[in-house]
């Protein structure tokens, strides 16, 4: 059977984070997807607003998470993946946040995750592309981050991963960083190749993918061994909703609005080993506190299901 992970995002807090992670377990997780981006907002970040978090030296940021890593652990959970906080260029940002995020806020996320036992985190790459006029130049400028980071995450033994991501244009959600899966998996054997080692993945979003039309199947098909994690959500294919799936139908007959078997078939195609993980904080704020354990349960239940499915 394989893995089944989830966000830390609203489960695990700071004041009692071993509470949050033995109820993790108790719901069926083995792994988690630690949110280190719930403590540089996205929000501020567009915002020029910087809360000044990553200020801290590293010592007193292991300090500061030295709880979360025994909570872990005594609750029999593995820190799997992590989300780097992001974006991590804005074209519009000062140079004082840009730099900040370069500079002190990157570095000090891979000694994070190599801190907590992690060996995956997720970047999101430069949204570039109307501002240059080409996605190759786009895609030169994420590369020109992952090139900062690789000799650290070689080191540490980290992979960073690039996820498909969207944009909005015209109020039209359409095509993002990383939505050709051929480029992306081209990317990542080369610059894994220079390395001598797996610097680089990729993280396949599910909710991303259903708003831009992307085919699940075929992406990961063709992404094949360069697949490392996942983000597991649903939406509407209107709004970036971070729900469970299933949740969304396009027809009165419930006709899915994701392509949950395209997305199944794919993972089998591969012989997807990895873990499950789901992408799904924001369902625990539509649920009271007193319901929190019955719907991650409901979650992880729908992760052993499909797990059944890929491993055949």
């Amino acid at each position: 059977m394989l893995e089944i992970g989830v966000q830390t995002k609203e489960a695990v807090s700071d004041e009692n984070p071993q509470a949050g992670f033995e109820m993790l377990r108790e719901a069926g997780f083995a792994c988690v997807d630690f949110s280190l981006n719930g403590y540089l907002l996205n929000t501020d970040i567009y915002e020029n607003r910087l809360n000044r978090f990553f200020d801290a030296s590293i010592a007193e940021l292991e300090s500061f998470f030295a709880p979360h890593k025994a909570g872990a652990q005594k609750a029999g959970i593995r820190i799997h993946q992590m989300h780097m906080p992001y974006p991590i260029y804005v074209p519009s940002g000062t140079r004082e946040v840009n730099e900040y995020l370069w500079q002190k806020m990157a570095p000090k996320s891979m000694e994070l995750c190599a801190y907590l036992g992690c060996h995956y985190i997720v970047i999101h790459g430069f949204k570039l592309a109307r501002e240059l006029g080409r996605e190759d130049l786009e895609w030169a400028q994420t590369e020109k981050f992952i090139h900062y980071l690789a000799p650290m995450a070689k080191e540490m033994g980290i992979t960073l991963c690039v996820e498909n991501l969207y944009t909005s244009l015209g109020g039209h959600m359409v095509e993002g960083p990383c939505c050709n899966a051929r480029k992306a998996a081209e990317r990542i054997e080369r610059i894994n190749e220079q390395y001598g080692a797996e610097v680089l993945g990729f993280c396949f979003d599910t909710g991303h993918a259903n708003l831009v039309g992307l085919d699940m199947e075929e992406f990961i098909t063709t992404l094949g061994p360069g697949l490392k994690v996942l983000h597991i959500h649903d939406n509407d294919g209107i709004t970036d909703l971070h729900q469970v799936p299933y949740t969304f139908a396009r027809t009165r007959e419930n006709t899915s609005s994701t392509d949950w078997a395209g997305f199944l078939r794919g993972l089998r195609n591969i012989k997807y080993r990895g873990v499950l993980n789901f992408e799904t904080a924001p369902v625990l704020t539509a649920f009271p506190r007193e319901m929190h354990l019955e719907t991650l349960k409901f979650i992880a239940r729908i992760g052993a299901y499909w797990s059944k499915e890929i491993v055949q």
